[in-house]
């Protein structure tokens, strides 16, 4: 990982409820692994029964190949699904069919904002999934005091 030009990391700020995680720059597979060992020890720290919301700050990601895209694309919804929710866009994959929603440890997901650079995506997502408590964006700061108000 050239931590220079790319940031897998993620934070749980308690006092907000809130789980902010990145990921930006030219990604490779490890920097894939480091990412979601990051959201899985942030997530540890909520306890039991507790509710969180999540900023999901993909400014700036760019996978450095296809096996790389395909293992970050199922990382949020995924880990998302363990805490009952459901990410808007998840029904645009054949592998949504086959998930399954649980709440682990008691813990449930209240709201979710994404923020990534791709305009044309965002404002796809946006205008078909975007909701109450899921939200679209290609400025990760409005991203974040769109999530903080939730």
């Amino acid at each position: 990982m050239n931590t220079e030009t790319t940031t897998a990391r993620t934070d749980w700020y308690p006092e907000q409820k809130l789980i902010v995680t990145q990921l930006s720059g030219d990604v490779d597979q490890a920097d894939i692994e480091q990412w979601e060992q990051s959201l899985h020890q942030a997530l540890a720290q909520i306890e039991d029964g507790g509710s969180f919301k999540i900023l999901v700050d993909l400014w700036g990601f760019k996978a450095v190949d296809l096996p790389t895209h395909k293992r970050y694309r199922e990382i949020i919804p995924l880990t998302l699904a363990s805490y009952g929710w459901k990410v808007g866009y998840v029904d645009l994959f054949e592998e949504a069919a086959a998930m399954t929603f649980t709440t682990w440890r008691g813990i449930r997901c209240m709201g979710a904002a994404h923020a990534h650079q791709d305009a044309t995506k965002i404002e796809k997502y946006e205008s078909l999934f975007g909701r109450d408590t899921e939200r679209f964006f290609t400025d990760p700061r409005l991203a974040e005091e769109w999530i903080l108000q939730l």
